[in-house]
């Protein structure tokens, strides 16, 4: 549906303040998959500058009802640049352990701290405050520009950004380029622009053997032996060919376990979990393959389950990640590194969608205690998400 923002419930602060913006949406407790009023205030922030927004509740069997919200303020012949990005937060653990009140967005030593400080409600409120001041100065957008925001990225994945792009399908509506305002930066903002992320692949496996006594071995079958010679090999990685753009694939051990609660029994099965996290000279699908075989090398009795969460993806350097690159130079002095590294995002849908970059803040303290924001890297975020939207030129004054 669309929505409208009642008069009497309009803002008496400017939306051209990205450190009141992100305090505004830290002070909402939106722990996925929780909306926390985070929407509500975006909607309403981008209902007073015209946009046209359309709130998106999704829901499946067996997970939590998810609440979206799709922005757009159209301008007519041009292409469609979408801002994406979550409202959603992980946990903050213990809040005694903060220094501050994780939810008020507490400003000390002109740091702002808070749950989603970094990852990702500045990115928001500072795309938000470039619309704004481009408006507020006279030199308004002159391209369509869209939000596509979800309250399901830390989460399962399921109810957010994947259904929201499938709407946009239905309703014919187009994304030409999009900007993921995720936590790029490693230690300056502007050092780095990621134009794409490596493949996720969990296994489960289990090897099963014969329980017994540790006293007669040859009365029993442990499976522990083989399931070390699995991992062992797993652990020296799949043979690949060198990446222009990403480091070789790379397994990590996550989990092992026999659920023995003695010590003279040999047990009758042992699990493992691992992750890898594989670059573009890999898929998902060879990944499992190659598993399968290392496993039958040791091994009769196993069972292999695969989570996929999707495959390396990247976009190659072009026009638009030319201009992207020369705004943060301008502003920064820094010529960013265009990397593949670090976690998956929603990217990963949008990619199928439309061409996808990320950039945002400094990702540092990003799921920490005491996560936190410079003041200025808010306002430099704000200046160079400014840049990278086509408006008019200013009107004289």
């Amino acid at each position: 549906m669309n929505s409208s923002v009642p008069k009497e419930k309009e803002m008496t602060y400017p939306l051209t303040d990205p450190v009141r913006l992100a305090q505004e949406l830290i002070q909402c407790q939106s722990i996925t998959p929780t909306e926390g009023g985070a929407l509500d205030l975006l909607e309403k922030w981008l209902t007073s500058l015209g946009f046209t927004c359309h709130r998106l509740s999704f829901s499946e069997q067996g997970t939590a009802d998810v609440e979206n919200l799709f922005a757009i303020k159209t301008v007519k012949g041009t292409d469609n640049f979408c801002f994406a990005g979550h409202t959603d937060v992980v946990p903050v653990g213990d809040p005694k352990n903060w220094s501050q009140d994780p939810f008020q967005g507490v400003i000390t030593d002109d740091v702002l701290i808070g749950r989603g400080a970094v990852d990702m409600k500045g990115a928001i409120a500072a795309f938000v405050a470039a619309i704004a001041r481009s408006i507020d100065q006279g030199s308004a957008p002159q391209q369509t520009l869209s939000f596509l925001i979800t309250g399901d990225e830390e989460g399962v994945a399921i109810n957010g950004t994947r259904k929201v792009l499938k709407w946009l399908d239905e309703q014919n509506i187009k994304l030409d380029f999009c900007l993921v305002g995720e936590p790029t930066c490693v230690e300056q903002v502007g050092d780095t622009l990621k134009i794409g992320r490596r493949g996720s692949l969990n296994t489960y496996l289990t090897v099963r053997g014969k329980q017994g006594h540790v006293a007669f071995p040859e009365k029993a079958d442990n499976p522990l032996p083989k399931l070390v010679s699995i991992l062992h090999t797993l652990k020296e990685g799949p043979q690949e060919n060198k990446s222009a753009f990403f480091d070789p694939s790379n397994l990590e051990l996550t989990s092992l376990d026999v659920g023995n609660q003695t010590t003279n029994l040999i047990p009758e099965k042992a699990t493992a979990r691992f992750n890898i996290r594989f670059n573009d000279q890999q898929t998902g699908k060879k990944l499992s393959e190659w598993i399968q075989d290392i496993c039958t090398q040791y091994a009769t009795n196993f069972t292999t389950e695969f989570e996929f969460s999707g495959e390396a993806e990247f976009l190659e350097p072009n026009d638009m990640t030319a201009h992207m690159s020369s705004v943060i130079k301008a502003l920064t002095g820094l010529t960013p590194d265009m990397t593949t590294a670090g976690a998956t995002s929603d990217a990963r849908f949008i990619r199928h969608h439309c061409p996808v970059v990320e950039f945002g803040l400094i990702g540092r303290t990003m799921h920490q205690t005491n996560e936190c924001v410079p003041i200025s890297d808010l306002e430099l975020l704000t200046q160079i998400y400014g840049k990278m939207f086509k408006t008019a030129a200013c009107k004289s004054s």
